[in-house]
Order: C-alpha cells, then sequence, then structure tokens
C-alpha cells in the first residue's frame, strides 16, 4: 500500500502529493460534485483543510477521505494490475 507523505493544497480544487515511492503530482477535484459527500467543499475553506491521514491517506476532518493507492493510480496512470502484477497472473478457481 502506497501512502501519502506530503501535500500542498493549490488553488482551484487542486492538490499536489508525495508518495512513500517518491511519485508525485497533482489531483484535480474540480469534478467532484459538491453535494452529499462533498457538500462540505461548498466551503473552499474547508477543502483546503486537506491533511495527510495516521494510515497514509488523503482526508478532511473526519468526514471524507481518499484511499492513496487511488490517487497514486490516478497520477501515474497505471492500473491496479501493475501495482500488484504477480496477482493478475495467479491462477483463478472457480
Amino acid at each position: 500500500m502506497k501512502k501519502i507523505t506530503r501535500l500542498k493544497v493549490l488553488e482551484n480544487y487542486r492538490i499536489w502529493l508525495r508518495f512513500d515511492d517518491g511519485v508525485e503530482g497533482e489531483v484535480d477535484f474540480t469534478h467532484k460534485p459538491r453535494t452529499g459527500v462533498y457538500a462540505p467543499w461548498q466551503d473552499y475553506e474547508f477543502f483546503r483543510r486537506a491533511r495527510i491521514g495516521e494510515y497514509g491517506e488523503l482526508r478532511w476532518d473526519d468526514q471524507l477521505d481518499f484511499g492513496p493507492d487511488s490517487l497514486w493510480l490516478q497520477i501515474t496512470g497505471r492500473t491496479p494490475e501493475d501495482m500488484a502484477p504477480d496477482l493478475s497472473s495467479a491462477p483463478t478457481h472457480a
């Protein structure tokens, strides 16, 4: 599992992240709705309170969080199989 080690909140609902393997890049949250679980983001100051959680995840208070693996995949453009190549070739049984 990847872990976020640094973050910087940028303008326009974007966040720069660095991971424990040295990968870094930006995640754009402008496409997320400002309703439902994302309703607190209507207040941009709430969005700016992003932090790294106890397990290396991206979180906002205790209301909303994103797993580091999914953010790493988004930044790198890789697939879940790239993170665990041994699993993609493992035999499956019915």
